[in-house]
């Protein structure tokens, strides 16, 4: 069984995010191996370590790749249009060669079964698998369809299955940093975007009831499937939970269905993995 190649970008603020996603595709996935890359623009070599021993313990692989900034010499970079919000699209420049494929994870997600058929889904020659919360925002989907010319749905940049080897053949980072330059002013969320609407053509449409859930959105995902989609359904199906939105599970105020869920993986991470005490020796 083929290691599974879980991507990440962000920054340091967003690192206990990712270990709570960690704790659940671990509990979740029993038996699988997975190699984690994490593109960051400078994360203190002592919060990676944290990271690090929670990997250890999983026997899962651990490579942070700090992207050099010389590759956006000359990129629109401001406040509105971080370096980060490349890192996704620009993965397969950054992360090794001899990597072909790999599934891109924002950090506010959890995985709640297996992921080993989507990482084994045939691409059938596009460049990202991606869903589209079209049932929940049919009136958005069609707006941003127009708005951004992509000539598909409006896809979600949360969760991406990635074909590194055609991304380093097709996706040019000129181009990218060209479309931003020219029309950066539409940009509404930005990196999602710019997914959209340069390789909206070039996505696989996958199931979002199993592969992007929105956690805001149990109510319509329930109604739309005719009441086959609870939460058993959901427990039972579901793969990836994404908590979509300016709400967050880790906020006060969090009111939405599953916020219970998220808590309860974050204690779990929380006991698994304690964070060492001030003073504590930390090993090599």
């Amino acid at each position: 069984m083929n290691t599974i190649s879980i991507l990440a970008a962000l920054d340091e603020n967003y690192l206990p995010r990712m270990q709570v996603m960690l704790t659940s595709l671990y509990l979740n996935n029993p038996g699988e191996r997975a190699d984690v890359y994490l593109l960051h623009s400078g994360i203190p070599q002592e919060q990676l370590a944290a990271v690090k021993r929670q990997l250890d313990f999983m026997q899962y692989g651990f490579y942070p790749v700090p992207v050099d900034k010389s590759l956006f010499d000359g990129a629109p970079v401001t406040k509105q249009y971080p370096r980060e919000m490349y890192y996704r699209l620009l993965a397969p420049r950054l992360l090794p060669e001899t990597l072909d494929r790999v599934i891109y994870l924002d950090p506010d997600i959890l995985i709640i079964n297996s992921l080993r058929p989507l990482w084994e889904t045939d691409l059938r020659g596009n460049l990202f698998g991606a869903a589209a919360h079209t049932g929940m925002t049919e009136l958005a989907n069609r707006v941003n369809r127009v708005r951004l010319d992509s000539g598909s749905d409006y896809y979600n940049s949360g969760v991406l299955l990635m074909d590194l080897s055609a991304g380093r053949r097709e996706i040019r980072p000129e181009e990218i940093f060209r479309f931003v330059e020219e029309r950066g002013m539409e940009l509404l969320l930005p990196d999602q975007d710019l997914l959209n609407a340069l390789y909206g053509r070039r996505i696989l449409p996958l199931d979002d009831a199993l592969w992007n859930y929105d956690a805001r959105n149990y109510n319509n995902y329930l109604l739309r499937s005719g009441g086959i989609c609870d939460l058993d359904w959901v427990m039972e199906h579901t793969a990836i939970l994404h908590f979509c939105g300016k709400a967050k599970p880790w906020k006060k105020g969090y009111f939405y269905r599953f916020g219970v869920l998220y808590k309860h993986y974050a204690r779990l991470t929380a006991r698994m993995f304690p964070k060492e005490e001030e003073g504590e020796e930390r090993e090599d």
